[in-house]
């Protein structure tokens, strides 16, 4: 029992070694692309709120 779980924790390792990491300035960069992305999708979300708010308003008066 003992073996297999030091084996498991030694592939674990083996295959951490493997992960190619991200740069500082590649996981900065995908972050300001995820910011961004999310940014412009509220935006849009947010429009299309507003004018369907609107628009129910009108119906509804």
């Amino acid at each position: 029992m003992v073996a297999r779980i030091q084996a498991y924790f030694a592939g674990a390792r083996s295959e951490f070694k493997a992960i190619k990491w991200p740069t500082f300035i590649e996981t900065r960069q995908l972050t300001l692309i995820v910011i961004g992305l999310s940014l412009a999708l509220a935006v849009f979300l947010g429009i299309f709120d507003y004018i369907f708010t609107y628009l129910l308003g009108q119906v509804l008066v």
